[in-house]
């Protein structure tokens, strides 16, 4: 058995199509782990859900924020975002099994060797924390309360972990950490305005979440998405595999056992 982790596929199923028949996937014997992002700016986000949704018990994602922002414009809170190609999912005949199917996901999936997320752990958290915050916004999600969550989940703030953190504030920095960080300040404030390759930033107070001085250390490897701009950043312990597929870059999976990567280059609609 082999066990597969892909980056955001935002709807571009062909290319997860052509990946999993390069190394002959097995639904039977293997599994496949996504890092959230499963629709959006691609052109098949309604064959992406069901697909995956097909699978049934080889596949594990994760939500990000864009599969969020999908939850919220099924419950009328938001607009499709003008790139975005999501509307079929909402004329499909199968939108409330297809949704339903998605709120069930969670924020954090953990493998026996490794953790994964859409967007990174909060610089402030260990496993076992990270655990327990992950499942406080599944037990919304998943819980009558979930319009109220969806609704109230659109905010910059707050910006920093505290235990003391109490209702939308406490889930809304949870869901933030999950599914949008990027960069954090030097006293582990989360930053949500930058989305720069690393490099590219000029500020000397922002630094990636990952490499933050102070950040607990984690007890096992993390492996996330989100950030495209990283252009995939595989190291022993954080990993991450947005590659930008969707904007014209590449699809990256990576199989756990023996750590070679596999990529797919955008396919031309």
């Amino acid at each position: 058995m082999s066990t597969y982790i892909v980056g955001d596929i935002q709807g571009c199923l062909d290319e997860l199509l052509q990946l999993l028949e390069r190394v002959s996937f097995s639904p039977e014997n293997d599994q496949l782990w996504i890092a959230g992002d499963l629709v959006a700016r691609g052109p098949k986000s309604l064959e992406t859900l069901r697909y995956l949704k097909s699978l049934g018990d080889c596949v594990q994602v994760v939500l990000g924020n864009h599969d969020l922002h999908l939850l919220a414009v099924g419950l009328g809170f938001k607009s499709i975002k003008g790139k975005d190609k999501t509307a079929p999912i909402f004329e499909a005949i199968d939108r409330d099994e297809l949704l339903q199917w998605l709120r069930s996901q969670p924020l954090l999936a953990e493998h026996q060797e490794f953790v994964m997320c859409h967007a990174g752990i909060s610089p402030q958290w260990d496993l076992l924390t990270a655990r327990a915050c992950a499942k406080e916004v599944e037990l919304v999600l998943q819980s009558d309360q979930f319009p109220w969550l969806l609704e109230n989940m659109y905010s910059n703030t707050p910006d920093y972990w505290s235990n003391d953190l109490l209702g939308i504030d406490r889930l809304r920095y949870i869901i933030n950490a999950y599914t949008r960080m990027r960069f954090c300040f030097l006293d582990g404030r989360l930053d949500m305005e930058c989305k720069l390759p690393p490099e590219e930033v000029s500020e000397h107070d922002l630094v990636p979440w990952f490499k933050l001085a102070n950040r607990v250390q984690f007890e096992k490897p993390i492996l996330f998405g989100h950030w495209a701009a990283l252009q995939g950043h595989i190291g022993n312990e954080i990993i991450g595999l947005d590659t930008g597929c969707v904007w014209g870059g590449h699809l990256t999976m990576l199989r756990w056992e023996d750590k070679q990567v596999f990529t797919q280059s955008a396919l031309k609609a």
